[in-house]
């Protein structure tokens, strides 16, 4: 923020945007001007946006949900860099948004230069009481959803959620998607969470046609809902598996497509795995930074690595994830992790202690692991 004039925050809608700008607003001197676009009256305050600016030019200016008016980034350049001359440098302006930036600038100037940008992700294992932690798994990362005073309130925030996203935001993107279609698609994607992505077969059971699929795909992973995980391919010695693996990001809309409402309903799913599988995954990947490449690795002979995390100065992070109480580095995890040469080998179990189960390989919890790769990124 000390280097950029603006920042812009992108996540999921109800994920905790418009509490952390209601925060920062708090800890602001002079106090911010914030404006909700979805509030008609903090929209009509912006019919002249360049006056509205100039006359708060002066104080730090929170827009909210800003894909409500794309039209603004335009203006916004122009305002940015008048405000630069005057000597105003950083701090101008905090954006918030639900969509991602490629979504964005579909009708939107870029600000390239002049803006930062940061995902929210929903909650972690970190920032939650240890004895909630299924919960967390259960519910998802959504506050309203894992905060709810019980489990069926929660479940009925997260079908009401799914049916407003697919009726009422997805089309202010230009998005004419039947909202029936979409839910199936999303529906279909849960049942093969932390699968591979084959389209075609996809569009064979929706009735459509393989590009429109592709597109819709494409749409839910600009929402930040989906998460298509792609292969490490760099050993062109390997006959490679090439197509993506596809999550749902949230576990708790994940369980909500599947119609698990309870914790046992959960453990006895045919999902259980690959959702455990997504929800280790995302946690893992929220905080990653920037020049991080996350992965999988899979052969046709069977090696496997379900995330290879590749940094800088030849590191090579090999993870894999199953929910045993007993962790076994499989066969094909080993011969994955002499594939990719891999510097750090993990496996990522439903204990609560840390412990090798080999000379190279670490059992290790899901909340020990996220504070593990901050200190080796």
């Amino acid at each position: 923020m000390q280097q950029f004039p603006a920042v812009g925050i992108l996540g999921p809608r109800q994920i905790g945007k418009t509490t952390l700008a209601l925060q920062i607003a708090q800890s602001i001197s002079p106090e911010p001007v914030y404006l909700d676009l979805e509030s008609p009256t903090d929209l009509d305050k912006l019919k002249e946006p360049e006056f509205f600016f100039e006359e708060h030019k002066d104080r730090p200016i929170i827009l909210d949900e800003v894909q409500r008016s794309p039209d603004i980034f335009a203006v916004l350049r122009g305002v940015i860099d008048r405000r630069r001359r005057a000597g105003h440098r950083v701090g101008q302006f905090l954006i918030l948004g639900s969509a991602s930036l490629d979504l964005l600038q579909q009708s939107s100037e870029s600000l390239a230069g002049r803006i930062s940008y940061a995902t929210l992700t929903g909650l972690k294992p970190t920032e939650i009481d240890a004895s909630r932690f299924d919960d967390l798994w259960l519910r998802g990362g959504f506050p309203n959803s894992f905060l709810s005073i019980d489990g069926n309130s929660s479940f009925t925030w997260r079908q009401v959620f799914i049916s407003t996203y697919l009726e009422r935001d997805v089309p202010q993107f230009g998005s004419r998607i039947p909202a029936s279609t979409l839910r199936q698609l999303w529906t279909m994607l849960a049942h093969i969470q932390g699968g591979l992505l084959n389209v075609s077969r996809l569009a064979g059971g929706l009735g459509a046609s393989v590009p429109a699929v592709g597109r819709y795909i494409d749409l839910l992973e600009d929402l930040f809902l989906v998460r298509k995980l792609q292969p490490w391919a760099s050993n062109a010695g390997k006959r490679l598996v090439r197509a993506p693996k596809v999550y749902i990001r949230d576990s708790g809309l994940t369980h909500t497509l599947l119609k698990i409402k309870d914790y046992d309903d959960l453990l006895g799913h045919p999902a259980v795995g690959g959702s455990w599988e997504g929800f280790v995954i995302e946690n893992l990947l929220g905080d990653l930074p920037s020049w991080v490449s996350p992965h999988f690795y899979r052969t046709s002979a069977g090696a496997e690595i379900d995330l290879v995390i590749e940094a800088g100065n030849k590191k090579m992070i090999a993870i894999e994830i199953k929910r045993s109480m007993s962790p076994s580095a499989s066969k094909g995890f080993l011969i994955g992790c002499e594939d990719v040469n891999a510097t750090h080998r993990y496996f990522v179990y439903a204990g609560t202690e840390r412990f090798r189960i080999s000379k190279e390989v670490t059992a290790i919890p899901l909340k020990m692991m996220i504070e593990e790769l901050k200190q080796l990124l």
